[in-house]
């Protein structure tokens, strides 16, 4: 299957199906590859429950092929794809990485870090049309800028290029253009070392481990987090804000790979570590654009009982949780996307679909694009059980027939 050509209609489970007869696996033998029970592969090819990110990362890994060749990303058609159309030209300013342009202006300082944190904004929102229109030239002057400077201001600059570079990031995964993903994912962690800053830099690495989540090496994933564990230390009666947010982040991650590799036990020890640094930090913070603080860890946490399938941990969470009023859009739709697949698993279709709608009103383009949305719409159509007007339209809304 090309990149990119999957009929819009098509499940990730048919897709899955298909490249497993293509490679001459029955179920039982791709199940123990990725592994899972071959129940579990079963029910997923016939529709009858949705492809989790984790199992298609696992089934891509197995079988092979390109995750989106299963996902079937990316979903926008051309007649709708104003994210899309800004692709082309941050495409350019990343191959134009090391040719700065001579003739071009640039502004001080002050005014690209105020540029810089609009876009930054703009990522938390999950405004991701806006932000791609505006990252080129953005990219553009920062790399002259930098490629011009000396010294501290050099290193200063760079940690802005390395924070635009974040952008794109955000961009490509969100509607599943993982090859300029990785690729973006190079430039963050080039600029990150130029800049000298080494909680950036540790930043940058936990960043980049979610490459390993997309390949399912979750013992890699790990391996990774461990290092900038042991480079940032673990006294964190020692550590400023800024450190106790990094080192934070750095154990929520591990938290979901540990679920992802299904041992509960690590997950909770790595969940009940970031809360203590959330304890000491006082509040929810945004250091380097991380959003740690004791809301972050209460999203992971219905992340991780999503994860490990654990259903009444994901109603007590969801029931007791208020997520508060500020909390960065992208992280509110995160919440919203887990606790519609919890509830889903848990057999509360009226919930699932609840959820599925809050996360549109707080994050549309993170939302339309996810593939475990349109997984879940399926499911829910499938069981025929809402009003066909509420439902269709919102599968509509998607894309998909």
């Amino acid at each position: 299957m090309p990149y990119g050509s999957g009929d819009a209609s098509e499940r990730i489970g048919q897709r899955i199906a298909e490249a497993r007869k293509a490679r001459g696996l029955t179920q039982l033998q791709l199940a123990q590859r990725i592994p899972c029970s071959k129940s579990l592969i079963a029910q997923v090819e016939r529709g009858h429950k949705p492809a989790t990110p984790s199992l298609t990362a696992g089934a891509a890994r197995a079988l092979g092929v390109r995750l989106e060749q299963l996902t079937g990303q990316p979903y926008e058609d051309p007649q709708r794809g104003r994210v899309h159309a800004t692709v082309p030209g941050i495409q350019t300013s990343m191959l134009s990485w090391d040719l700065p342009e001579e003739c071009l202006p640039v502004r001080p300082f002050d005014a690209l870090a105020a540029d810089v944190a609009r876009a930054s904004a703009l990522g938390r929102k999950a405004r991701y049309a806006t932000l791609g229109a505006m990252l080129p030239a953005l990219l553009d002057e920062l790399s002259t800028a930098c490629h011009a400077a000396t010294g501290t201001e050099r290193e200063r600059l760079f940690g802005l290029l390395a924070e635009t570079y974040s952008g794109v990031t955000a961009i490509a995964y969100a509607v599943g253009l993982f090859d300029l993903r990785s690729q973006a994912m190079d430039r963050v962690q080039w600029a990150a070392r130029e800049s000298r800053d080494p909680l950036r830099i540790g930043r940058t690495q936990w960043q980049r481990a979610t490459l390993f989540l997309q390949a399912a090496a979750y013992d890699r994933g790990m391996r990774l987090l461990n290092h900038v564990r042991h480079e940032l230390g673990e006294d964190i009666g020692r550590m400023d804000a800024p450190t106790l947010s990094v080192h934070g982040s750095v154990h929520l991650r591990s938290a979901m790979f540990a679920a992802r590799a299904g041992n509960t036990l690590t997950a909770q020890a790595h969940l009940d570590a970031a809360a203590e640094a959330a304890r000491r930090l006082g509040r929810d913070a945004n250091h380097y654009g991380l959003e740690f603080g004791p809301t972050n860890v209460a999203i992971h946490r219905l992340g991780v009982a999503v994860e490990l399938h654990d259903g009444p941990e994901t109603v007590r969470l969801t029931s007791r949780t208020r997520l508060p009023s500020n909390v960065a859009p992208v992280r509110a739709g995160r919440w919203y996307l887990d606790a519609a697949k919890g509830w889903l698993d848990y057999g509360n279709r009226e919930k699932s679909f609840a959820a599925l709608q809050a996360a549109r009103e707080v994050a549309p383009e993170q939302t339309r694009n996810h593939p475990q949305v349109r997984e879940i719409v399926r499911a829910l159509i499938r069981l025929e059980r809402y009003g066909k007007e509420s439902l269709s339209g919102f599968a509509s809304w998607l894309g998909i027939t």
